[in-house]
């Protein structure tokens, strides 16, 4: 062998190709599915605001929530006579948070009653309601279930970045310090020191919030995972009605079956009725979730069964007496959305929301610094 030839260039050592692979993909994710995720969080941002929003631009949901259980039952009466017939499916009760009969029907459209009267005051859809609209955007990318699965992948992408952008920030010891330092000079150390600066303070709430949102879009696998995680076994199925009556619902009826449910000798004491799921064609149960007390999500995961025609209580599960891997996933909604942790939290959530955006953007700032240089 010639000894003047040049001897070949070993080859990188395996965690720098690591390294360089993971560069790569942080660039390239990050510019691409990077901006749905940043779009997405921005949405999110708002939605944090979406019941006071909601009353701020309609006065006339501004009504008083507390009447008396007759008139609770003849507007019920009243709302689903007329309304179930175009579509109706749920229909969420009147609260101090929100004072109005909330009705959801297919298309992502709802309608909004009086408390006490039942009379229609308000439809909003997608078509004519920003909120509603940016919902949409947020849950289901504005195409259905197709969206929510493409909803899913940004997801897991937008996981990988904030890690692997952790990776590639995580310093030796020595340089923590100089690390930490955000600079206003040169223009490339300048982004790069922002979109780190700004990756790192971030980092714990802007996980939550992607991991939270990721976990709901697989929602069947979490909750098995959980469950299995934890040991727990399966939930027990909602009863089953023994026979229909030829006869109209007793809203009155079915209403009382419920306050009994939720009174201080009931199975779920104290809690507070939020959603009634109408009857349907296979089952003929209502359904009514309910928030018990110390429960994080905002309309509760609590299910009271009541046989409608004759006005009886089947069962009910109290929410915050299953297991832990069960508890975990039901708390990633109210985490998510900032319904719990008061007025705090909300503003932790809405923060949360600009982080992507701002990596987005001064991520993007440095490529192009550098690309130029």
């Amino acid at each position: 062998m010639n000894s003047s030839q040049a001897a070949p260039a070993p080859h990188a050592p395996a965690p720098r190709r690591l390294r360089a692979a993971l560069k790569w993909l942080h660039l390239w994710l990050g510019l691409t599915l990077g901006t749905a995720f940043a779009l997405v969080a921005l949405s999110g941002t708002v939605l944090a605001f979406q019941r006071e929003l909601a009353l701020w631009a309609y006065p006339q949901l501004q009504r008083d929530a507390d009447i008396a259980p007759q008139q609770r039952a003849r507007a019920l009466e009243r709302i689903v006579a007329h309304w179930q017939a175009q579509g109706m499916t749920s229909l969420d009760l009147p609260s101090p948070q929100f004072p109005v009969w909330q009705g959801y029907f297919p298309n992502n459209e709802r309608r909004y009653f009086d408390p006490a009267s039942g009379e229609l005051l308000l439809t909003r859809n997608t078509g004519n309601d920003l909120i509603l609209w940016l919902r949409d955007w947020h849950t289901h990318l504005l195409a259905g279930k197709s969206g929510e699965q493409v909803l899913g992948a940004v997801g897991i992408a937008a996981v990988f970045l904030l890690l692997s952008g952790l990776y590639l920030w995580w310093p030796r010891w020595s340089a923590l310090a100089a690390s930490l330092k955000w600079y206003r000079g040169p223009p490339t150390r300048r982004w790069f020191s922002w979109h780190r600066g700004l990756g790192l303070w971030l980092l714990p709430l802007t996980l939550l919030a992607a991991i939270t949102g990721t976990a709901m879009v697989y929602d069947e696998i979490a909750r098995s995972a959980l469950r299995a995680a934890f040991s727990e076994a399966e939930p027990a199925k909602p009863p089953k009605l023994a026979a229909r009556a030829d006869a109209p619902i007793d809203w009155a009826a079915t209403l009382r079956a419920a306050d009994a449910a939720v009174a201080a000798d009931g199975p779920i004491p104290g809690a507070q009725l939020r959603r009634i799921g109408l009857p349907k064609k296979d089952s003929g149960l209502v359904t009514i979730r309910a928030r018990a007390v110390d429960e994080w999500h905002p309309v509760g995961r609590s299910m009271i069964w009541i046989d409608p025609w004759r006005g009886a209580l089947l069962g009910a599960r109290d929410a915050t007496r299953q297991g832990p891997g069960a508890r975990a996933y039901e708390a990633m909604y109210p985490l998510h959305g900032g319904f719990v942790g008061g007025r705090a939290w909300q503003l932790l959530i809405a923060l949360t929301g600009l982080a992507p955006p701002l990596l987005l953007v001064t991520g993007f700032l440095f490529w192009r610094r550098r690309r130029g240089r």
